[in-house]
């Protein structure tokens, strides 16, 4: 009874998505890319198509309202628009269609196919912007998670529902790294949002990663650079519409949203604008207010539910670990993996920086050997880079310092163990053995 009445009330929900065709406005004002329209009653959100003086109509979206006229913001600025021209209502735009036929397609911010296949047939429905859940009743992180990286498995073990940032400056193994988890983590479904990235990488990406049997398991949401702020934003929030979508079919789902940084951008485009002032580094308030809500969607479900195990890449400018953007999301997430310029340059890939990078949970779903394992591991890395320069000037003399001496001595195993090839993953057992392996052999 309750799956005819979900029927039911998506398909209701469908048809009041284009029922707005009678709800109909004029250009008022525009600069190129925010149109003022004759007020007309439409929520933000709404999808709308202005006509152009040629070619086909643009399309907008209302993104709010200020005395009496409706503001809209175009998904291609530069459009020949004029005084008086019509603006149409086509779609509210508040809701992602989901199901298992996303599944091994690619797609648009708007749920259009790029992958030149057949229209998708979408069997339901999700909220754009999510629903809300008590966190009382959302179930615990409890439960390791295998990705198929030794490095992460083994020194920094993630949790089904957790959320990670991977926070890197560009030209460090980003793309490679989640090229890698995309492959080889053991997840029912998984959702990859690739915003704002090169429209070369995004192509790239999609040919590796839909090339064998993973594909079934994969739908990718994909809206590059040259696309507007609103197209980008619009896609990051359907990836993680898709996700919540599966989660609560009870699948345990592996989201990968690359990257955050550039919806942050995208935010502050729209902010800026709208006339919202810059704070810090020109970032306006609603993109700090953006990346909490975003991700905390991902996470647990609830009783009954799947999970939703996010990674979100966060790119630092110039390396700068400080950006707002960064400190933001560090402050909200269950962990971040630092990427490192310095390991990358030294050919050790994935080049994740283990004693700058934590997993906030870690500490909850592993056995207290694995935990002690991993903390001196950790160490080991630390004391070994902090006098790495002090030995290629000649400065370590053998047997001052035991402790450094033990990092020395065993640094190229731990080069060995931090080092993967993309084609050869490593199981969560296999990574955790290893450990323990380096870790006998460090006490030996």
């Amino acid at each position: 009874m309750n799956a005819v009445l979900q029927s039911l009330g998506d398909s209701l929900g469908a048809m009041s998505d284009r029922g707005h065709l009678a709800i109909e406005g004029r250009a008022l004002r525009y600069d190129g890319l925010v149109l003022e329209g004759s007020g007309f009653p439409a929520s933000p959100g709404a999808i709308c198509e202005v006509a152009t003086e040629s070619g086909p109509p643009a399309r907008a979206e209302v993104v709010g309202f200020s005395d009496g006229r409706t503001l809209l913001f175009l998904d291609h600025p530069g459009a020949e628009i004029r005084a008086g021209a019509r603006i149409r209502v086509i779609a509210r735009g508040h809701h992602a269609e989901t199901g298992d036929a996303l599944l091994g397609r690619v797609i648009d911010a708007d749920g259009r196919p790029l992958d030149e296949g057949a229209a998708i047939g979408a069997t339901g429905r999700w909220p754009l912007a999510g629903q809300q859940t008590n966190p009382l009743i959302r179930q615990p992180v409890d439960h390791p998670l295998d990705v198929g990286v030794r490095a992460i498995n083994a020194a920094l073990t993630v949790g089904r529902g957790q959320r990670i940032g991977i926070i890197a400056g560009s030209g460090v193994g980003k793309s490679v790294l989640i090229e890698m988890m995309t492959h080889n983590t053991d997840a029912d479904v998984i959702v990859v949002g690739l915003i704002g990235e090169r429209a070369r990488e995004v192509g790239a990406f999609v040919r590796a990663v839909m090339a064998d049997d993973n594909a079934r398991r994969v739908c990718t949401v994909a809206t590059p650079a040259d696309r507007s702020p609103l197209q980008r934003l619009r896609a990051a929030h359907r990836a993680t519409a898709i996700a919540e979508a599966f989660r609560a079919e009870g699948r345990q789902v592996l989201l990968i949203l690359d990257s955050l940084t550039r919806v942050a951008h995208a935010r502050r485009e729209v902010g800026l604008a709208l006339g919202e002032q810059p704070t810090a580094k020109g970032y306006t308030p609603s993109v700090i207010s953006l990346i909490p809500a975003l991700i905390e969607r991902a996470g647990p479900g609830l009783p009954g539910e799947g999970s939703i195990t996010a990674f979100y890449t966060i790119l630092a400018d110039g390396d700068d670990t400080n950006d707002p953007v960064v400190d933001s999301a560090r402050a909200i997430l269950d962990g971040h993996l630092v990427l490192s310029r310095k390991l990358a340059q030294m050919g050790m890939y994935p080049a994740i920086d283990i004693p700058q990078s934590v997993s906030r949970v870690m500490n909850d779903i592993v056995s207290s050997e694995h935990k002690a394992a991993a903390r001196q591991l950790r160490r080991m890395i630390s004391i070994y880079m902090d006098n790495r320069d002090l030995m290629l000037m000649g400065g370590y003399t053998p047997g001052q310092d035991a402790e450094l001496d033990r990092a020395v001595r065993l640094w190229p195993r731990i080069t060995e163990f931090l080092g993967q090839d993309m084609a050869e993953p490593s199981s969560l057992d296999n990574s955790i053995a290893a450990l323990l392996a380096l870790e006998n052999e460090e006490s030996a």
